[in-house]
């Protein structure tokens, strides 16, 4: 026998209120009595309720839906892009939306296709690139959007992400300042500065720029994800400069087959070479050693996108530019060179 579904009015007659007081309740649109409001809470628990989304679309003209465009490309790393989205939908959903996963890589074409259908009342992107071609329609659709990443050119645009370019620079620094004086970047998969993707475009200039004002001499090299190509990188990179001391990964899925290959090439970390790594904290926490690195804050960065997003389907003014400061966190995987080299 088929369960009848729990309407609006069985709830505002076990509460004993109108069913227009339950309405108010559950839209937040007038003030109730805290007494009121407890009751028609305590009344929608115990009764199961779940308000009509089709019926709620209707009446306040929104699909209480929102898109995040994570279209899945080669070189990307899907346990932290899973990070970004898990953020997305768990704040989604403080503000009663759903969220709409697009995977594929469809472009503009797919954005075009998604704000004709009334589906979403707006758009996360993800994976931006620095002359992303999807910029310009973003420019012209209707529907509200924000930017996980910064193209070239974000005038007119909503965008937040860490401050990639900061973020290369503090590893320079750091290495900098305990005595480093050649060093080298392992960055993300080649396919990914291919695609000119703005967060590692911006992390090699930020650490480019960085050592060349500390008078460092530094080398930066593509970096795969398989164990054999990161050894096979790592090889040709200490065999070419002898000299280097300082490593700054910017390749999560690579980070521990560096270490696993300086130690397979005899070369001791921290005591010969220090690492410095832009990754999730989990991922720095687990090797050995622990990894000095720059917090890549995905639950962060997809949190403040969907509040960006949320407060300009409100009519709220929002800044077009939003980089959260990096953060470095100092472990046990880089030393003073400077200090090994008095001992020997």
């Amino acid at each position: 026998m088929p369960v009848r579904t729990v309407t609006i009015a069985d709830v505002a007659k076990h509460a004993g209120v109108a069913v227009s007081t339950v309405s108010y309740v559950l839209s937040g649109k007038r003030s109730i009595s805290a007494t009121t409001r407890q009751r028609v809470l305590d009344s929608v628990r115990f009764l199961g309720y779940h308000p009509n989304a089709g019926a709620r679309a209707l009446a306040s003209k929104r699909a209480n839906v929102i898109a995040l465009v994570l279209p899945l490309r080669a070189g990307m790393n899907l346990p932290v892009l899973m990070q970004f989205a898990t953020s997305v939908v768990t704040t989604a959903r403080l503000y009663d939306h759903d969220v709409l996963l697009m995977t594929a890589d469809e472009g503009a074409d797919g954005l075009r296709r998604v704000a004709a259908s009334a589906l979403v009342d707006g758009l996360l992107l993800m994976d931006v690139e620095i002359h992303d071609p999807r910029v310009p329609l973003l420019r012209e659709l209707g529907e509200p959007s924000v930017l996980i990443g910064f193209p070239a050119d974000p005038e007119g645009l909503t965008c937040v992400d860490l401050d990639f370019g900061r973020a290369g620079a503090i590893c320079a620094e750091h290495l900098s300042e305990r005595g480093h004086r050649k060093i080298a970047l392992l960055g993300a998969p080649g396919v990914v500065y291919e695609r000119g993707t703005g967060f590692a475009e911006r992390t090699l200039s930020g650490f480019a720029d960085a050592a060349r004002r500390r008078g460092m001499e530094a080398v930066a090299r593509p970096c795969e994800e398989s164990f054999d190509e990161v050894c096979g990188t790592v090889k040709v990179l200490l065999d070419e400069h002898p000299d280097l001391t300082g490593l700054v990964v910017h390749n999560e899925a690579a980070v521990g087959h560096v270490l696993g290959a300086l130690r397979i090439l005899g070369r001791r970390v921290p005591e010969e070479v220090s690492v410095v790594a832009i990754c999730p904290d989990d991922v720095a926490e687990r090797t050995s050693p622990a990894l000095t690195s720059v917090l890549v804050p995905a639950e962060e960065v997809g949190s403040q996108a969907v509040r960006l997003l949320m407060a300009k389907l409100d009519g709220a003014a929002v800044p077009e530019s939003t980089l959260l400061e990096p953060r470095l966190t100092i472990r046990q995987s880089t030393a003073l060179f400077t200090l090994q080299e008095d001992s020997q």
